[in-house]
């Protein structure tokens, strides 16, 4: 069992940075992959980042290059460092944990936490 919690959102500028975090209860925690999701109000929860448990990140199209997902085993944490940020990423992100390797949908991952809210103004 992982319990996940979020933090760092808010209300940033266009063309600004913000670095949301997860903090993962368990002891088990290097052996999740973890991946951050997000929702926007009226669409589908879709992937943003994931960092599994091979080595390998991997990131959607959308924020290639401008977000960076990093994990800290020994502080069970998990990051999503966001720049150059748009009014399109205006979403709520969500922490997810799973046992599986190169899952990127949302029925991949197990556990999630209960987001974060992150509004970019234009």
């Amino acid at each position: 069992q992982v319990q996940l919690v979020e933090s760092g959102g808010g209300l940033v500028q266009a063309g600004g940075s913000l670095r949301l975090s997860c903090a993962a209860s368990g002891r088990t925690f290097s052996r999740y992959s973890m991946a951050w999701f997000r929702q926007a109000p009226g669409k589908e929860r879709e992937f943003v980042a994931a960092s599994w448990t091979d080595g390998r990140t991997y990131y959607a199209d959308s924020v290639k290059d401008r977000f960076t997902i990093s994990r800290d085993n020994a502080k069970t944490m998990v990051y999503l460092q966001m720049s150059s940020l748009k009014p399109e990423d205006t979403a709520d992100y969500y922490c997810a944990a799973s046992l599986l390797t190169g899952a990127i949908f949302t029925s991949g991952y197990n556990y999630w936490g209960q987001g974060t809210q992150v509004t970019v103004s234009s």
